[in-house]
């Protein structure tokens, strides 16, 4: 009888944990697609063309499998989207705010990961740097447009 507990439990554990996988990835995708967008539209000066569906569905799946810690960093991920959102539809835009939304968008985005890798397995350390996501600043200012890169010099 004990063997079928345990065995049940062992099953059920790892069946939260592929479910958590498999979510956390996808919301990682969604991120990246709904931040891509939203930086391109605010650095070419454009609505942003973004279907929210499938960023909802993912936090939706997310609300359902993510420890609290993960919820949380979650989060906070999606305030900084939703700050970049209105970034998007607001004029003038500036590159300081432009540089301040990234950075603090690859930090959340660091922070989630680091999370999601804790709740996934307590012995996994914490990265100290990002694999993906919001492209570094270096990476984003010489793509700006001329007018907006000398505003701020």
């Amino acid at each position: 009888m004990a063997g079928g507990v345990l065995g049940r439990r062992s099953q059920s554990q790892q069946w939260v944990r592929d479910n958590q996988t498999k979510t956390y990835s996808t919301f990682l995708q969604e991120f990246t697609k709904v931040e891509m967008e939203l930086r391109d539209a605010y650095v070419e000066d454009r609505p942003a063309a973004l279907d929210w569906a499938p960023w909802n569905a993912a936090l939706v799946s997310l609300s359902l499998v993510a420890t609290r810690e993960v919820a949380a960093a979650a989060a906070e991920l999606t305030s900084c989207i939703g700050q970049l959102g209105l970034m998007v539809d607001h004029s003038p835009k500036t590159r300081e705010e432009l540089q301040e939304i990234v950075s603090a968008l690859a930090a959340a985005q660091l922070a989630f990961v680091n999370a999601a890798r804790r709740s996934l397995h307590p012995s996994q350390d914490p990265l100290d740097w990002q694999l993906g996501g919001p492209p570094g600043w270096h990476e984003i200012e010489p793509y700006l447009p001329a007018s907006r890169a000398s505003e701020s010099a």
